[in-house]
């Protein structure tokens, strides 16, 4: 295996295997270069993931067991980085926790990754993403003010307010570690994830500039300059015209009635100019409102299906998406100009750790 060129290229990290966010930070670190040794149960609980799993060397142990544990901590003592997502104190009860650990090696930067956080009242309760953005007010805005909220797949709690802020609290507990030489604990809950997400609407909130209520959300598909539109062949366009100029050449564009020109923050009069546009784009297939908006300041992208989205010029020209092993799958991102990323392939975990003792 050719040596990885990432940023992270030398990062040591163990990961105890997990579903959701957890997994999806190890390959974040595994694109940007670091050794990701995922520590596997004997039974999987969940489904092997191809694209999710990448760029990992498997060791498939029973951590509950003397020897498994005898494993495990072999292996952290021995990495930068550790990664669980169990519910708390599941570690602690292993002899796997963060005193236990850290005390072996007090450079280790301890990544813990829940839904409710280490402590509260719901530390302890069973839950998905769909329950931690409840909780913050996300998803009761994502409704466009004509339905009842729809989860936006896993997006936001588990991989926007979740892996992210692992990768981000990793990284910048390994900053801080060059300059104390220690490591520390990083205790990523979505919730917290997904309330600092929600700032910029807060914060308006607070000026008064902006509002959560579905009916009166612009950024939540109640503006009718900022949502989308079912075409003539059932296809979807979206709109996203919020400023005075775009939202000008937008009208131009589809020669739109005059009607529409005036008042376009009036939040009263958007149910009706919605269904002023929803008649025109019906008037037309998507591909036919994308040769008049698409790559124009009218601020209009066609609404894709993920196979339709790999054919797309402009995803090809950036190479979004690449095929390894017969798999077509995201690219590693960002991009770096001196140190590239790339997908890792996975080996025998034994082995690496073996080559970790030398």
């Amino acid at each position: 295996m050719s040596a990885a060129t990432g940023p992270l290229a030398g990062l040591r990290v163990v990961e105890f295997a997990s579903i959701g966010p957890g997994p999806h930070a190890a390959m974040l670190l595994s694109d940007l270069g670091a050794e990701v040794l995922r520590i596997d149960r004997p039974t999987r609980s969940n489904f092997p993931n191809p694209i999710m799993d990448r760029g990992r060397h498997s060791l498939v142990i029973d951590i509950r067991s003397e020897d498994g544990r005898a494993q495990a901590i072999e292996a952290v003592t021995r990495a930068d980085v550790l990664i669980e997502g169990l519910r708390p104190g599941v570690m602690e009860r292993l002899g796997l926790g963060p005193d236990d650990m850290l005390a072996r090696n007090p450079r280790l930067v301890y990544g813990r990754m829940t839904g409710w956080g280490q402590e509260g009242p719901l530390a302890q309760a069973a839950g998905h993403d769909i329950n931690y953005i409840a909780l913050t007010g996300a998803l009761a805005a994502m409704t466009g003010g004509e339905r009842h909220p729809i989860p936006p797949l896993n997006l936001v709690g588990d991989f926007g307010g979740g892996s992210m802020f692992l990768v981000l609290g990793i990284l910048a507990a390994l900053y801080e570690r060059e300059r104390s030489g220690k490591g520390q604990v990083v205790d990523a809950a979505i919730i917290d994830g997904v309330a600092s997400m929600l700032t910029m609407f807060t914060g308006l909130m607070a000026g008064g500039y902006m509002t959560l209520n579905p009916e009166r959300n612009m950024l939540g598909g109640a503006a009718h300059f900022y949502r989308c539109y079912e075409c003539a062949d059932g296809k979807y366009i979206s709109v996203g015209a919020i400023e005075p100029q775009f939202y000008a050449e937008l009208l131009t564009r589809i020669e739109a009635p005059e009607a529409l020109r005036s008042g376009q923050h009036y939040a009263d009069e958007w149910p009706e100019k919605r269904q002023a546009l929803a008649t025109l784009f019906k008037q037309k297939t998507r591909d036919e409102w994308c040769a008049l908006l698409e790559g124009t300041d009218a601020c209009a992208a066609p609404v894709l299906t993920y196979e339709e989205s790999l054919a797309h010029p402009h995803m090809q020209a950036r190479n979004a998406y690449v095929n390894v092993n017969g798999v077509t799958q995201a690219a590693p991102a960002p991009r770096f100009s001196r140190t590239p990323s790339s997908i890792q392939q996975g080996a025998d975990g034994a082995e690496l750790l073996q080559r970790w003792k030398r």
